[in-house]
Order: structure tokens, then C-alpha cells, then sequence
């Protein structure tokens, strides 16, 4: 199995190949050897990626069943809520201190860690009542926020360098497994038996998930990845790279674009466009089948080009999202424009990582923590912007028409982001 550190072998300032060229065409620093077919990825990235559906499925499956859990645990569904946002505080807060503790640790050892917590926090918070349970869904918020940063490390540990950014994708994946299939699944066992039974179930998954890890990751993966050993210093130093926060600022506006529509897509199916209750699973499925193609697409393209990636992902969430907000009473426009968001919304993500490990690429462990951190602020702020459009009088498709303004604000971010790549390549080659 492959355990070359692409990323360490980036020279250009700290700033990895980000175009095509000759820097960017993956025969240089961690690129592959020649002769060496180069199609498949390890089947450790692939674990990961099933380890994250495991995970992450617990974050989409709670929405699902909350009226249950607020009768049971005989609290309003109000106070209910709180459990979706205590998961949220504790991706958003716990995870870059956590990257920065585990930061000495083997990567197998922070895997399988943070794996054990989760399981164990989700299982302990099943067994308690509403007070357990708030303060458990923190700690399994923490763990599933430090595995996610240190799989996508990992991750790109196992492959070369010309790769970091379709392997980071196929990580990332799983994710979206679990949002749109994983999360349903959990809520349908929940309705056969008892609410606990789909969390139940992702306790078993994600022992599935440590036991691959364990059998799968190589015990070395990841050792020197940045330049030699971890150091909090360096991890630190890294975070002072404004381009960096030019990367987070594109995340979290362009998952909070996405996100926003998504939230409300079943209630605009139902209330705007009518249509019959019976399909509307289908439309929320046929966003997460775009999901999948744009995570293999960008994936693909974003080692190479990716900034064609993120701008041609943010100005499709413009279109789609205005197209969404003029054509929402027509399923006939609404459900192809459903598919096609759901691969503009994912075809930046690979881009998102793989600028991410170019810059910080000696020392991306907190880097990848804070991406995470990102892409959950863009996800939990979306309730807030939709609540003050409606509170205002906003119909449904007003949510739309946010989604299209936060798109479009990210795309100058990407185009600074683009230019201050371009210099550090002018001067490398100078």
C-alpha cells in the first residue's frame, strides 16, 4: 500500500502545483514513479471514506427523528433542537485543539482514538437522559471533527502528489453517503423500532470502521507528513497564512450556498412546487446522485485546475440557485436543477482541500481541523440567514436567492486566491 508523503515535497514557497505546467503535471516531487500505474487509489482512502459515512451519519439522522427524541426524553422539540447545535459547537470548537493535542500522536492511533470516542459518546449519551445526551453529542462533535482532519491528512499520506486532491474527494464522499443515504436509513430504523436503533446503528458502523482502519491504514501512514515530525509551532505558523483564511472564507460561503437550498428543498417540493409527498425522497436522492458526480469530477480536475474547479462550481450555485428561485413552482425545471446543484454544490470540495494542503502543505494537520471547522460554521449558519428572511415576510424561494448572493460572494475569494498563486509560481520561477 502506498505510504509516499505527497504534500512534503511541494517547493513552490509553501504553495503546491495549482494549474497545469510543468510544476502542476505530477512528474515532479511526490508525483509516481514512472511505469507505475496510477488509476486506482489505496484501499486505505477508501476505508477512511467509509469510516467518515459511518460517522457522519449520526449528524444528518438526529433532524430525522427529533419529534420522537423531544417525546421521549419529555422535553419540548425546542430544547430538542439543542442537540443538533451542541454536535455543531463541538465540530466548529473542538476540532483544530484537538488536531493541535493529537498533533505528536501516530495518525492510525488519532484514527482509531477519535473513532472510540465517538462510538463511546454516542452510546453513552443512548443510555442517560436530555442533559447526558447534549453534553455527549460535544464530545462526539469533537472526535468526528479531529477524524475528519486527520483521515484527510492520512489520506493524502497514501497517495502522490498528483492525487491528493481526488483522494481528499473520495474521502469527503462518505460524507455525502451519509447525508443523503445514510441519514434517511438511520431515520426509517428509527420509525420500525425505537429512535435509538438507527444511533445503534452507527455505533456498530463505526466499530466496522475502526476495525478496517486498524487492518487497512498502515501503522506508519502519515509519519512526516509536512516536512518531518509534527510540530505545533509550525502547525501554528501555518495558520498566520492569510491565503489560508482566503480558503475558509471560500468554504464556508460556497457549503453555506448549497446549504441553505437543501435545508428547505423538502418544504419548497411540498409548499411551492406541489409535489406529491411520494417523490420528494426521490428529488433529495437525485441531489445526492449530483453529489457523487461532482465530487468525482472535481476530484479528478482539482489537482490540476483548481481554480477553473471553484469558480466553475460558485458561478453554477449562482445560476442554479436563481433558476431554483425563479422556476420552483415547475418541477419540470425544479428536479433536473436539483441534480445539477447538487454537483456544483460538491465539485468544490476536492478543490477546497487540495488548496488548503498546497498551502499549509508543511503543516496541514490544523489546517485540514480549521477546514472542517468550515464547512460545519457554513452549514449551522444557514438556519440563521433563511430565519431572517422568513421572520421578513420572504416566501420559501427567498432562501434561493440567499443561496445565489453567497455564491457569488466567494468568487472573489477565489480570484485573489488565484492571483496570490500565480505570484508565488512568477517568483519560484524567477
Amino acid at each position: 500500500m502506498q505510504t509516499r508523503n505527497g504534500p512534503t515535497q511541494k517547493g513552490l514557497a509553501g504553495d503546491g502545483p495549482t494549474e497545469g505546467g510543468p510544476a502542476g503535471d505530477g512528474t515532479a516531487g511526490g508525483g509516481p514513479e514512472p511505469g507505475r500505474k496510477g488509476a486506482r487509489l489505496p484501499a486505505g482512502v477508501y476505508l477512511l471514506a467509509f469510516s467518515l459515512f459511518a460517522m457522519g451519519t449520526a449528524e444528518f439522522l438526529l433532524a430525522g427523528v427529533l419529534p420522537a427524541v423531544a417525546g421521549d426524553l419529555d422535553v419540548p422539540l425546542s430544547s430538542a433542537g439543542f442537540l443538533i447545535t451542541a454536535f455543531a459547537l463541538g465540530v466548529v470548537l473542538g476540532g483544530p485543539p484537538f488536531a493541535v493535542l493529537s498533533l505528536r500522536w501516530p495518525r492510525r492511533t488519532a484514527l482509531l482514538a477519535t473513532q472510540g470516542v465517538f462510538a463511546a459518546g454516542i452510546a453513552v449519551g443512548l443510555l442517560g437522559g436530555y442533559e447526558v445526551l447534549l453534553l455527549t453529542r460535544v464530545v462526539s462533535g469533537v472526535a468526528y471533527a479531529g477524524f475528519f482532519a486527520v483521515a484527510s491528512v492520512t489520506a493524502i499520506s497514501l497517495v502522490p502528489r498528483d492525487r491528493t486532491a481526488r483522494a481528499s474527494g473520495v474521502v469527503v464522499s462518505g460524507l455525502s453517503v451519509a447525508m443523503v443515504a445514510g441519514g434517511p436509513a438511520g431515520t426509517l430504523l428509527g420509525h420500525f423500532v425505537d429512535w435509538r436503533g438507527g444511533f445503534w446503528a452507527v455505533v456498530v458502523l463505526t466499530l466496522a470502521g475502526m476495525a478496517g482502519c486498524y487492518a487497512g491504514i498502515p501503522a506508519g501512514a502519515g509519519r512526516g507528513t509536512g516536512g518531518g515530525r509534527p510540530r505545533v509551532a509550525r502547525e501554528l505558523a501555518a495558520m498566520r497564512d492569510p491565503r489560508l483564511w482566503g480558503i475558509y472564507a471560500i468554504t464556508v460561503l460556497t457549503t453555506a450556498a448549497y446549504m441553505i437550498t437543501f435545508n428547505y428543498l423538502a418544504a419548497m417540493l411540498a409548499e411551492v412546487t406541489a409535489l406529491p409527498e411520494v417523490w420528494i425522497p426521490a428529488v433529495l436522492a437525485l441531489f445526492g446522485v449530483g453529489a457523487f458526480l461532482g465530487l468525482s469530477v472535481g476530484g479528478r480536475l482539482s489537482d490540476r485546475r483548481p481554480h477553473a474547479v471553484l469558480l466553475a462550481g460558485s458561478a453554477g450555485l449562482v445560476l442554479l440557485s436563481l433558476v431554483m428561485a425563479v422556476a420552483i413552482r415547475h418541477a419540470w425545471a425544479v428536479v433536473p436543477a436539483v441534480f445539477v446543484l447538487g454537483v456544483a454544490a460538491f465539485v468544490v470540495n476536492p478543490a477546497v482541500y487540495g488548496r488548503v494542503f498546497a498551502i499549509a502543505a508543511n503543516a496541514p494537520t490544523l489546517a485540514g481541523a480549521t477546514t472542517v471547522s468550515a464547512f460545519q460554521l457554513g452549514i449551522s449558519g444557514t438556519p440563521v440567514l433563511a430565519a431572517a428572511a422568513l421572520t421578513r415576510g420572504g416566501g420559501l424561494a427567498s432562501v434561493c436567492l440567499i443561496g445565489a448572493v453567497l455564491a457569488a460572494c466567494a468568487m472573489p475569494f477565489i480570484l485573489a486566491d488565484c492571483a496570490s498563486a500565480g505570484r508565488v509560481r512568477d517568483g519560484a520561477g524567477g
